[in-house]
């Protein structure tokens, strides 16, 4: 997933993406431990995905604080 995509998502947008992508990752541990795990490629992206949207996430919570307080 690209940042510009979920920049212009709103945060309960952003909020379903990430309950979805955990959901996901944990599926994939399941899997991996199981030896069912065909894409071990995908927990990575995954997991860079969720550090991405949560990275944007309080970016934008800082700066509606900072506007707040401005």
């Amino acid at each position: 997933m690209k940042p510009s995509d979920i920049r212009a998502m709103s945060e309960d947008q952003m909020k379903d993406e990430l309950v979805k992508m955990k959901k996901e990752q944990f599926n994939l541990r399941f899997q991996r431990a199981t030896g069912q795990l065909e894409n071990t490629a995908r927990m990575r992206q995954l997991r860079r995905d969720i550090a991405r949207i949560q990275t944007i996430a309080r970016v934008k919570q800082a700066e509606a604080a900072a506007s707040t307080e401005a």
